[in-house]
């Protein structure tokens, strides 16, 4: 919420007015003095809530202060011949207008603004209206600012996985998941997507033709001084992707998934 004080000057009387999120208010106080209303207090329970309000004016306090709505219905009250005079001032040095729906104040309008009192009904229901919907204009926007931020990609597991072509082993998979290799073999086990055989670990015929894995084979040197090949099993993306989406159902969420989600 942003405010700013500033002080006017009409025939000797100080107006202070307050700029309050945008919106303009009196210092009730200043206006009871130059439009010479006996009590402050009666004049401000003629108005709605939302026409009056406090505001913290510094050393001098907490003060009443009136909104433009409100400002009517001083007027209107005032028995001052100068009244007239202080709204074209208001009008014309201190309000450039009073909003877009027609009330910038002819000599005519302030005439029968001072004369008629449905006129000053009129404009603050007129002034009022305008200002919900401003308040449902702004509310809109930031339903839309956040229904975009909603449909901008995400930087989620997948996106991960698919700016990513090398081939990798099961630990680095398994460490998406806060898992080790051994235990993210087992659980793989337990899905039905693979089996061991001897030291190693392979897939089940189902999955086989899906392009998840990729053998590749390494020559060991053993202590005897012989050798023997070993079998190397390593996933592609395509089967780190599948491995997303089958864990995913069985409400196994990879880490960068689960900070969202909190």
């Amino acid at each position: 919420m942003t405010t700013e004080i500033m002080p006017f000057d009409f025939n000797g009387n100080q107006v202070r007015t307050v700029t309050k999120d945008n919106e303009t208010w009196f210092v009730a106080i200043d206006l009871t003095k130059t439009l010479d209303i006996k009590n402050t207090s009666d004049a401000l329970k003629r108005l709605d809530d939302d026409e009056r309000s406090r505001f913290n004016l510094g050393r001098q306090g907490e003060a009443n202060i009136v909104s433009e709505a409100g400002l009517y219905s001083f007027i209107g009250a005032s028995r001052k011949a100068e009244a007239r005079k202080f709204m074209r001032w208001v009008n014309h040095e201190v309000l450039p207008s009073i909003r877009k729906h027609g009330a910038y104040m002819t000599d005519a309008k302030i005439e029968q603004v001072l004369t008629d009192p449905d006129t000053i009904i009129r404009l603050a229901t007129e002034l009022k209206t305008e200002r919900q919907a401003k308040a449902e204009l702004q509310q809109n926007n930031l339903v839309l600012n956040q229904q975009v931020n909603e449909l901008k990609p995400k930087a989620d597991y997948a996106d991960v996985i698919l700016n990513n072509k090398a081939l990798v082993t099961i630990t680095f998979i398994a460490k998406d998941y806060g898992m080790s290799g051994v235990k993210m073999n087992e659980l793989l086990h337990e899905l039905g997507v693979q089996y061991k055989q001897g030291t190693t670990w392979l897939l089940y015929a189902k999955h086989q033709r899906k392009g998840w894995t990729q053998s590749e084979t390494h020559e060991v040197v053993k202590k005897d001084g012989t050798t023997k090949l070993v079998p190397n099993t390593k996933w592609t993306q395509k089967g780190r992707l599948g491995l997303y989406e089958l864990l995913k159902e069985n409400s196994y969420l990879p880490l960068i998934e689960k900070e969202e989600i909190a």
